[in-house]
């Protein structure tokens, strides 16, 4: 518990999913099956995307949610990822969990509302899922939506796009 604290204390005041890196990755962006690249990182057609770099794919009532590609690639190598416990009680933009890197700490932001159903207990062993495959098996958790229409607000895939040229472009 103690570690834990320690942890959240020495988070950086941005969020981590927000920080920049200067260094460079000379890895091949991620691909994944009609995913568009960006420089560095890739995005998936037919997800949804916040401005905070988390993805959520419908799956019936579920809602699956991982970090972007965009943003695992900004964090570095993952070393923690904190799941929620299921059945906990989530608000659209409220946190879902934390992903810990060698560079910094960040929370996860719930895309939408509901009850977490599932959560990925592969991310405990190997919290690296989260860098080589964050759309596929590097997900977080899957919330029973209350509200569909927490999904009109986020961003498409040409919108996503456009959002991190222009924040990439800023720094």
């Amino acid at each position: 518990m103690a570690s834990r604290v320690a942890w959240r204390a020495s988070r950086t005041a941005a969020s981590l999913l927000r920080m920049r890196s200067t260094c460079v990755d000379s890895r091949p962006p991620f691909r994944f099956p009609f995913s568009y690249s960006r420089g560095f990182a890739s995005v998936v057609k037919d997800l949804k995307y916040t401005d905070s770099h988390e993805w959520v794919k419908v799956d019936g009532p579920l809602a699956v949610i991982g970090i972007t590609d965009h943003a695992q690639d900004h964090l570095g190598d993952v070393v923690f990822v904190e799941l929620p416990d299921v059945g906990t009680t989530v608000s659209k933009g409220g946190t879902l969990g934390a992903v810990e890197s060698v560079k910094a700490t960040s929370d996860v932001f719930s895309p939408v509302s509901g009850e977490v159903a599932e959560v990925n207990s592969e991310l405990s062993g190997s919290p690296g899922l989260v860098n080589g495959s964050p759309y596929d098996g590097g997900w977080i958790a899957k919330v029973r939506m209350n509200n569909a229409a927490d999904l009109e607000s986020l961003l498409d895939v040409d919108q996503y796009t456009a959002f991190c040229e222009k924040e990439d472009s800023s720094h």
